[in-house]
């Protein structure tokens, strides 16, 4: 069977939750919700127990008094809406339609909760979880390919009790989601903007990451391999914004860095140019070792590094080597989260410049992949001791 694979992308990439754009005067038939819910449940089910359970909720008095439970716990909102992650103009908007939706829940035509039986036992398997939120994520694919609009939305749990007592849900059930289920008023609806998968996607090690660039288009076959490594941080971009444009960082908290000088006298910014140097005792492979005492005449180097990006507070990266050709693309982004921490990840990539390892590689096919392997490993200890010294600094500063 041949499925039309550009109209699934357009389902499952616009598919978005809907909270303002719901027509709360337009009913949505039990035999719609029925449809979808039939949907829903041909998702796969641990052990095929069939142990999930739908509750559609239509009566107004019911609906307004798990509005009221909804609303008490969206008091959250608006501590979220404080915190430094919710600065931008899109998660502004999120927080605003959350809102909207909080306000006037009880006015959709329909609130559909999806429970399960079994109550969640802290043993770190998790099959209540893995049997149902796949069909609840079928539910709102089925409501948007009818033009219902649907949301995803778990602020009712922080009164899970009172709804509980409520709806008359028996000990041992666990709810999962509250979906408001509505025709929506209109569909324009697009993807969103997202980190593309492979700077989040990891290949046979944690961290390995692979830009997937077209073999024809490398310059080499490890062009594109990097590795990324994260840490979150009780501490405001600004303050992590100091340590990772300060190019001494690295050599504070990392065996291998021994320090960095500026090049150029003014403000750092992009096309600002500094030198690194480096020194170790094992690159990760004994090979890469004998290719670097033969360009070098030693375990030392020194690099020249040109400055690519520089927003402040989000991005510093920098290039090493030739700007045109670069041996690598090092940085580091910063991400705030809701609870005021910051993540922190820094970043590796390897470029189109003949490093000392993917000269090492070429010449050992027979060894690459441990040549590569070893090298990206000792990299991702490096980079981890780097991002836990810049940790220690943040969190212990006044």
């Amino acid at each position: 069977m041949t499925f039309d694979i550009a109209e699934i992308d357009r389902l499952l990439t616009t598919t978005r939750a809907v909270r303002k754009r719901l027509d709360f005067d337009r009913d949505v038939p039990n035999d719609v919700l029925l449809e979808m819910i039939d949907v829903a449940e041909q998702a796969p089910s641990g052990s095929n127990q069939a142990s999930r359970r739908w509750i559609v909720i239509r009566n107004d008095g019911i609906k307004k008094e798990i509005a009221e439970l909804y609303r008490a716990g969206a008091g959250l909102l608006a501590s979220l809406a404080a915190t430094p992650a919710a600065g931008d103009e899109t998660t502004r908007k999120v927080f605003g339609s959350a809102a909207h939706l909080a306000e006037n829940l009880e006015r959709v035509p329909a609130l559909v909760i999806l429970t399960i039986y079994g109550v969640h036992d802290g043993s770190g398997k998790p099959s209540l979880f893995d049997s149902s939120i796949q069909a609840g994520w079928s539910f709102c694919l089925a409501g948007r390919a009818r033009g219902i609009g649907t949301a995803w939305t778990t602020l009712h749990l922080e009164r899970a009790a009172e709804v509980e007592q409520l709806l008359g849900i028996p000990p041992g059930v666990t709810q999962i989601v509250l979906f408001p289920v509505a025709h929506t008023l209109d569909d324009h609806f697009e993807p969103v903007s997202r980190r593309p998968a492979p700077e989040i996607t990891f290949f046979d090690q944690w961290g390995f990451t692979d830009k997937n660039i077209p073999a024809d288009r490398r310059a080499h076959p490890y062009e594109g391999l990097g590795v990324t490594v994260e840490v979150d941080i009780a501490a405001d971009p600004q303050r992590l914004w100091e340590l990772i444009t300060d190019i001494d960082t690295p050599g504070r908290h990392c065996k291998e860095a021994a320090g960095a000088v500026w090049d150029d006298d003014g403000p750092p910014g992009v096309g600002s140019r500094f030198r690194g140097r480096n020194a170790t005792d094992d690159t990760g492979h004994p090979l890469i070792n004998e290719v670097l005492v033969r360009l070098v005449g030693g375990m030392e180097w020194e690099t020249p590094c040109f400055v690519s990006d520089w927003e402040p507070g989000r991005l510093f990266m920098y290039n090493v080597g030739d700007p045109e050709t670069a041996w690598a693309r090092w940085g580091y982004r910063l991400q705030p989260l809701l609870d005021g921490h910051t993540r922190v990840g820094h970043v590796f990539i390897h470029g189109p410049g003949m490093s000392g390892t993917a000269l090492t590689a070429l010449e050992n096919p027979e060894e690459a992949e441990a040549v590569i392997a070893g090298r990206f490993r000792v990299l991702r200890e490096n980079m981890n001791q780097v991002l836990a010294g810049i940790k220690r600094e943040a969190e212990s500063a006044p």
